[in-house]
């Protein structure tokens, strides 16, 4: 199989100067070392696919914005230009949105309102059209499975002094049957709603959502789970009550979140995983931050306060 191609600088300062006519040749910087995003000037940000598979999932991509975009409020990239920059690989020339990403931009109030939002709004877009699109369908993941890996990694984590297993305790096995049962249909889910592709104003509104590649129809709680990593989850279960999602909706999401937060971490310490531990270890602490909702609310298996 032919190894596709490792984009350059001066690839992709070839490619940038040919998207822009009238001799202007803006400056190309990589957002990350050894990836394949690249800011183009100050305006624009250059995606390039990695592979086959990669090319369409950006095509893909770029018809579920424009669908999106007619029920989202928040700002969604706009492709202003398209094509290969290699034999079978495509490229987007996107418009660069206003605002910070990344682990630092804190979400306010109001921004928990924009999330909420947004939750409502991917759950208005018709699945059917976006299944049209290509969006797979997902069914939803077994919390039991996920509470079971969880446990493993949390004693992992104990023995490196990273957490305490006890706090798992919070769901017994019966309540991970409980909120495993889901009964609500089908919404289109973005599935990758981390800090990355929160675009946060200096004012702590939630601006623009990036990374729309990852997204499926499937279950809602994927995303609170998302989002309590993100921003913690106090302000990602407000903003799911606020788009009317319940408590067993917020609970799952919720224990999704907390049950990858630990097998993450876990296997970063095991060099399974090339994120930064301190960047993991954000996500635990957010996700592990006390709500009201799982003080209030008795789940199976658990004695009443």
């Amino acid at each position: 199989m032919t190894q596709a191609p490792t984009p350059t600088a001066e690839t992709v300062r070839r490619l940038a100067r040919s998207l822009f006519p009238g001799g202007e040749q803006p400056a190309v910087t990589p957002v990350e070392e050894g990836g394949t995003t690249w800011w183009v000037g100050t305006r624009h940000v250059l995606r390039l696919a990695p592979d086959r598979e990669a090319s369409l999932r950006q095509l893909r991509e770029l018809r579920l914005r424009s669908l999106v975009r007619a029920h989202v409020a928040l700002a969604v990239p706009t492709s202003v230009a398209r094509g290969e920059w290699a034999d079978g690989l495509s490229y987007t020339l996107d418009t660069r949105l206003p605002g910070a990403t990344g682990e630092e931009p804190g979400v306010s109030a109001v921004g928990e309102a924009d999330l909420a939002a947004l939750l409502t709004a991917l759950r208005e877009v018709p699945v059917r059209q976006a299944e049209t699109l290509g969006v797979p369908r997902v069914a939803p993941r077994s919390l039991e499975t996920l509470r079971a890996a969880a446990v493993s990694a949390a004693g992992r984590l104990a023995e490196a002094d990273e957490f305490d297993p006890a706090r798992l305790a919070q769901l017994a096995a019966p309540a991970a049957r409980q909120l495993g049962v889901q009964s609500g249909a089908a919404v289109l889910v973005h599935h990758n709603l981390g800090r990355a592709h929160l675009v946060v104003s200096g004012d702590g509104r939630v601006r623009g959502v990036l990374g729309w590649t990852d997204a499926i129809v499937g279950d809602p709680a994927e995303d609170i789970a998302s989002l309590s990593a993100a921003v913690g989850a106090p302000a990602a279960v407000r903003a799911a009550t606020l788009a009317g999602y319940g408590a067993r909706p917020c609970l799952r999401g919720l224990w999704l979140a907390r049950c990858d937060t630990l097998v993450r971490l876990a296997d970063a310490l095991d060099g399974r995983d090339e994120t930064p531990l301190p960047v993991l270890r954000g996500r635990v602490l957010r996700a592990w931050e006390s709500i009201m909702l799982e003080r209030v609310t008795e789940l199976p298996g658990e004695e009443a306060p």
